[in-house]
C-alpha cells in the first residue's frame, strides 16, 4: 500500500495514525489529492473520482451523522453483478430456535486448517434483533491461519468490532492501514472494504457485528468531563492506496448472506479522504478505570468503552465493556463480582489471564453467555476467597476480560449449541454453594451494615 505522512499524524510502531474520536479527519496519500474547497469538484485532482460513503441517513442530527468523502482511482459503482456464495459458518439474526434461559460457556474454537483467512474463519455463536431492521448484534469468533491475498471483505449489515485474542492483525482498509494486537480492538464502520493480514502467523479472537447505531463514547454524567476511554487515545489510519494488485475477489455481506464478485484490481484505491465514517483502533490498556474507594462493588457499566445506543435511554443495543488491571480497595466488601440477575444479556470473553469470578473453566479464547435474568456470579472457590480474604489493597493484574452487553436476549446458533467446544457441565461452576444460614438465637444489635 502506498502511504504518506499527513499533517497531525503521529507515528505508532510502523504506521502513522490520526488521533481522536468522532473527529472530522482528513488525509491524503498524494499531496494535493484532497480538494481544498469542496467535496465534488467538476474535475477532482489527478483524475480521481469523488465518492461519498454515508454511514447514517443524510438528515440524522449533525452530532450523530457519519459520512466520508473518498477520492479514488475507480468508483465503487464499476463492479460487476454480485452472486451468492456459501455463508460458511457465518449467520445473521434472527437465528432459528429462539433464546434459551440456560447459562452457557465455551472453550476456544479448535484452530482452523492452514489456508483459512479471516472471512472463511468467521464462526457465529449467537445473535439478536434483526439484521434487516438494523437492530441487534451478531456475536462471532474468528480463527484465521493465512492473510487475505487479493481478497477483500465489505460488511453492509453492520459495524465490526474485532477483539484479537491471539496473534496480531494488520487491517488494510479503503482509508488506510491499522495494526491491532491482543489487548487492542479495531472497529470497522459499516460497508468499509478491508483485508486482514496476519503478520505474526495464525490469529484468533472475537467479533461483535453491530447492526444498530454506530458505536460512540458513553456519556459520563456525574463522572464529569474525564474518565473511562479518552477520545485522544483512538487511532485512525492515514490515507493509503493499492494499485496494480491484479484481479481480486470482493466478498460482500448483505441481508445476512455472503455475495461476491471479481474486480479488475484492489478496491482499496482511495488516494485521499475526509470524514467521520471510517476505521479506528483502541488499546484497552489506555482505559481509565474507575471504581469504588470505600465500599461495595460498582456495576460493570463503569467499564464501558463504547456504546451503541437505542431510543430508550440507558438500554444499549450493545455496550462494549473491558475489565483490565485495576486496584481493589473496598472496605468490609465482597470484592469479586457479586451474584446477580440482569435484564441485559451478557456475553463474556477473555483475552488473557483469569476471569475475576471464575477460578477455573473460563480460559483465554473461551466465552460465556448469560441471557437476560440468568442467575450467575462467582464460583465456590472465588466466593470462598472473596469471603475470607484479608481486605488490604489488592491489584487485580495480568488479565483482560470483556463483555458485549445487549438489551435483547441472544439466540445461540445451532453450531455453537451442539459444538464440541461447548462445556456441557457449566452449571457445575456453582456446585458446592450450599445453604449456610444459621438462624440467630437472639436479635442482633448494633450492626446496621
Amino acid at each position: 500500500m502506498t502511504q504518506s505522512s499527513t499533517d497531525g499524524a503521529q507515528l505508532d510502531g510502523e504506521l502513522l495514525y490520526l488521533r481522536g474520536f468522532g473527529n472530522e479527519h482528513c488525509s491524503e496519500a498524494v499531496a494535493g489529492a484532497l480538494p481544498p474547497l469542496q467535496n465534488s469538484p467538476q474535475r477532482p485532482p489527478f483524475g480521481l473520482y469523488a465518492e461519498q460513503i454515508s454511514g447514517t441517513a443524510f438528515t440524522e442530527p449533525r452530532a450523530h451523522n457519519r459520512r466520508t468523502w473518498c477520492y479514488r482511482i475507480r468508483p465503487t459503482a464499476g463492479h460487476p453483478p454480485l452472486a451468492r456464495i456459501d455463508d460458511g459458518a457465518l449467520a445473521s439474526a434472527p437465528l432459528p430456535g429462539g433464546p434459551v434461559p440456560n447459562r452457557l460457556r465455551w472453550n476456544p474454537l479448535p484452530p482452523n486448517p492452514s489456508g483459512t483467512d479471516f472471512v472463511d474463519g468467521l464462526y457465529t455463536v449467537a445473535g439478536n434483533g434483526d439484521v434487516l431492521a438494523r437492530t441487534g448484534i451478531g456475536v462471532h469468533l474468528y480463527s484465521a491461519t493465512t492473510s487475505m491475498t487479493r481478497r477483500y471483505f465489505q460488511n453492509s449489515d453492520g459495524e465490526l468490532l474485532i477483539v484479537p485474542q491471539s496473534g496480531p492483525l494488520r487491517v488494510r482498509t479503503e482509508l488506510g492501514v491499522v495494526d491491532a494486537a491482543p489487548g487492542e480492538i479495531v472497529v470497522i464502520s459499516r460497508s468499509i472494504k478491508f483485508a486482514v493480514d496476519l503478520p505474526g502467523g495464525a490469529s484468533a479472537g472475537y467479533v461483535c457485528e453491530n447492526y444498530g447505531a454506530p458505536f460512540e463514547l458513553p456519556e459520563l454524567g456525574p463522572i464529569g468531563a474525564n474518565g473511562l476511554a479518552h477520545a485522544r487515545h483512538f487511532r485512525h489510519p492515514v490515507a493509503a492506496y493499492e494499485q496494480g494488485v491484479g484481479e481480486a475477489q470482493l466478498v460482500h455481506k448483505f441481508g445476512g448472506h455472503l455475495w461476491a464478485c471479481t474486480l479488475p484490481d484492489s478496491p482499496l484505491d482511495v488516494v485521499a479522504w475526509h470524514g467521520t465514517h471510517g476505521v479506528y483502533v483502541y488499546d484497552l490498556a489506555e482505559f481509565n478505570v474507575l471504581g469504588t474507594t470505600n465500599w461495595d462493588h460498582a456495576d460493570p457499566s463503569i467499564h464501558t468503552v463504547l456504546t451503541s445506543p437505542t431510543p430508550i435511554p440507558g438500554q444499549a443495543n450493545v455496550d462494549f465493556c473491558a475489565f483490565g488491571p485495576r486496584w481493589l480497595v473496598g472496605e468490609h466488601t465482597f470484592r469479586p463480582p457479586h451474584f446477580h440477575r440482569n435484564v441485559m444479556t451478557e456475553f463474556m470473553g477473555l483475552i488473557y489471564g483469569a476471569h475475576d469470578s471464575k477460578a477455573e473453566g473460563f480460559v483465554p479464547g473461551g466465552a460465556s453467555l448469560h441471557n437476560m435474568f440468568a442467575a450467575h456470579g462467582p464460583d465456590l472457590t472465588t466466593h470462598t476467597l472473596g469471603t475470607e480474604a484479608e481486605l488490604s489493597p489488592q491489584k487485580f493484574d495480568n488479565s483482560i476480560a470483556f463483555m458485549f452487553e445487549t438489551r435483547l436476549p441472544l439466540t445461540v446458533a445451532e453450531q455453537a449449541m451442539s459444538g464440541g467446544h461447548r462445556q456441557p457441565d457449566y452449571d457445575s461452576a456453582w456446585g458446592g454453594l450450599t445453604p449456610r444460614f444459621t438462624p440467630p438465637t437472639s436479635t442482633p444489635e448494633g450492626d446496621d451494615r
